[in-house]
């Protein structure tokens, strides 16, 4: 637990399931004050804030979609409406869908950049906007992916996407470390959420995946909300522009382990 992380105003995008409930969650363990943000199903928010209250911190549920500008200025506002202030945004809504490159369309191209890339520069830039103006050294972060680095196949929107942001975040915490205000990525491998349950269930599937994981395990969004809250506390300080993998060794050239090569 990070002391300095309670009654701390965090604003969470794509909070109502997966990584993005961990970290919300997370927060709320830490007595922080989130708002839980979701696009399109509020079923899960109403539990998640009596949970956060549980735990001593706060929540308000919020809908925006993070890839419309004036959603994304709405988070902001909430925050400070309903918290007085923003100290910590986590850029976490993303989305996915498998397409060979050659048939994929320019819609879902579009798509998937607008809610990937420019959903977190734009939760970036007013959340940094909102810092500057009121004199906070906060803390942004946002959800890469071990495909920042590793090439994927069907995926190429995707991959593109968290490319991109790779150099997004190295150019914001370059940019804004003399205002004291850090910018950083969490890069997750293989995590078990709703989005591929029904893929990490198949034994064959599950075991191929784990083959490319030197730990031999797939993660738990807890432990992607774990990641989350030390680089939003004052035990990562000295940490900005970095994209930190939680990967269980996945973006290590695992084929090359025991020797191999």
């Amino acid at each position: 637990m990070y002391e300095d992380l309670k009654g701390k105003s965090v604003v969470v995008t794509g909070a109502s399931s997966g990584i993005g409930r961990a970290i919300a969650l997370r927060f709320g363990r830490e007595q922080a004050q989130v708002i839980i943000n979701y696009n399109s199903n509020p079923d899960p928010i109403d539990v998640m804030v009596r949970e956060i209250e549980s735990y001593g911190g706060r929540a308000v549920g919020v809908q925006a979609d993070v890839s419309k500008e004036e959603d994304v200025k709405s988070l902001i506002r909430a925050a400070h409406d309903h918290f007085g202030s923003l100290d910590i945004m986590v850029n976490n809504a993303g989305i996915e869908n498998e397409a060979p490159s050659e048939q994929l369309s320019l819609e879902d191209w579009r798509k998937v950049l607008d809610v990937n890339l420019t959903g977190a520069f734009l939760g970036s830039r007013e959340a940094i906007d909102y810092m500057l103006e009121h004199g906070i050294k906060g803390s942004v972060i946002n959800m890469s992916s071990v495909h920042e680095v590793i090439p994927w196949p069907h995926f190429v929107h995707y991959a593109a996407s968290k490319g991109g942001m790779k150099l997004m975040t190295e150019t914001l915490a370059l940019e804004f470390a003399p205002k004291g205000i850090r910018v950083n990525n969490i890069g997750p491998g293989a995590i078990y959420t709703p989005i591929n349950r029904e893929k990490f269930d198949d034994p064959k599937t599950r075991e191929s995946v784990e083959a490319m994981i030197p730990m031999g395990y797939i993660g738990k969004p807890e432990e992607i909300a774990a990641v989350a809250a030390w680089l939003a506390s004052t035990e990562s300080s000295y940490v900005t522009g970095i994209t930190l993998f939680a990967d269980g060794g996945m973006t290590k050239y695992p084929s090359f382990q025991g020797g191999r090569g």
